[in-house]
């Protein structure tokens, strides 16, 4: 009897999840797009101290004789203000990138917070179930009957302008979205039988849920995450212009748009349109990727 060559043997696919995901993911274009434009406005936020000409939190390195200039001309300083100035003589190409350092940092940091406050309630009112389910799920109604742009006005208004008010009310906004999508993934997970052997092992409730359960729960997550943080940007820049955000000290996007908005009729419309740009693409590349992330975790989804 003649062995079988090797050849004839089949090969088993040893492609890691991560590599597929990848893989999966490269091949809409849209989102790759999206994902490059995100890293470059990540990179230039991140470099923005040592490529910009200007520091706008400086108000020693701002002068009042540069306001209002047009894009391409010369300030007093000796650099050319590329996207011209706004009403106190801050560069726009300065106080965007630093404006999307404060943008990004308060989008991700609030997402993180409520990403792990409200996953943590979503699997405690799947695993207690009964009353505590019963009450968490009704905050999380409540929560969500409400507009996100009126209970976060509230909170800053009690709780007054910063940076670390502005994430606490992103926070108490977000974490609802968080604990409903999980509460229901971990009901599904609840009822497998993994988790009914890791009870029977007598293993402790915190492992079986962190351990077990949570992992099987993190794919409608991340894709909450990427949405969720996009959203938190823009409620930030609407809380900011409407002068309840950041004070005018912190030129987050939403700061620089509203310092513009009383000169649009005078013609002077790059002070707000410009931040505005910025504000929109960088959204715009963020729902990219998310909306990308979804349908390759979720392949059902997929149009």
């Amino acid at each position: 009897m003649t062995e079988p060559s090797l050849s004839a043997i089949p090969v088993t696919d040893s492609e890691s999840p991560w590599r597929r995901f990848a893989r999966t993911f490269m091949q809409d274009r849209v989102a790759v797009i999206g994902l490059v434009v995100f890293l470059l406005i990540l990179l230039l936020a991140l470099l923005a101290p040592w490529i910009t000409p200007q520091n706008p939190y400086d108000l020693n390195s701002v002068d009042l004789m540069d306001s209002r200039l047009e894009p391409g001309e010369q300030t007093g300083e000796g650099f050319t203000a590329w996207l011209g100035t706004d009403g106190v003589g801050r560069d726009l190409y300065s106080g965007i990138l630093y404006g999307l350092r404060i943008s990004l940092l308060v989008g991700a940091v609030a997402g993180l917070l409520a990403a792990t406050f409200g996953v943590s309630m979503g699997l405690l009112a799947a695993y207690a179930g009964g009353k505590v389910e019963a009450f968490i799920m009704r905050v999380v109604d409540l929560q969500l009957s409400l507009p996100a742009i009126l209970i976060a006005l509230i909170l800053v208004a009690a709780l007054g302008k910063g940076v670390d008010k502005i994430i606490i009310a992103l926070v108490v906004v977000q974490w609802a979205y968080y604990a409903r999508t999980v509460r229901g993934s971990a009901l599904v997970e609840r009822r497998k039988e993994y988790v009914e052997a890791a009870q029977s092992l007598g293993l402790s409730h915190a492992r079986v849920v962190f351990r077990h359960i949570l992992p099987n729960c993190m794919a409608p997550v991340i894709v909450i995450f990427t949405v969720q943080t996009a959203s938190a940007i823009g409620l930030e820049a609407t809380l900011s212009f409407l002068g309840v955000g950041l004070p005018q000290t912190e030129p987050s996007l939403g700061v620089l748009i509203s310092n513009g908005f009383q000169y649009m009729l005078s013609g002077r419309y790059w002070i707000s349109f410009f931040p505005g740009v910025a504000l929109l693409v960088t959204i715009v590349a963020i729902n990219l990727v998310g909306d990308r992330v979804r349908d390759v975790l979720n392949p059902r989804l997929e149009r």
